[in-house]
């Protein structure tokens, strides 16, 4: 299990979680269990997130493993121009 924390308008579409434990491997396992688990974040996952594992930004590194006792958050892109 993995502890993926959340906030701002992320943590408002988790349904105001904090935190929730997702059994997962790797990014893409993450974000498919966590759009089954809260489908409220499909639409912010659809747009394109980045996840952090221990402080480190991945963007589209689907196969990357996750250790289990890692700290994982999910931040939202960023439009800009």
């Amino acid at each position: 299990m993995v502890a993926v924390a959340f906030s701002g308008i992320i943590k408002k579409a988790a349904g105001g979680a904090d935190t929730v434990e997702v059994e997962a491997r790797t990014i893409r396992e993450l974000l498919t269990r966590l759009e089954t688990q809260l489908p409220g974040l499909k639409p912010h996952l659809d747009k394109g997130v980045a996840v952090s594992i221990d402080g480190e930004i991945y963007r589209d590194a689907w196969f990357k493993e996750i250790p289990p006792d890692a700290e994982v958050f999910i931040i939202p892109r960023l439009a800009g121009g």
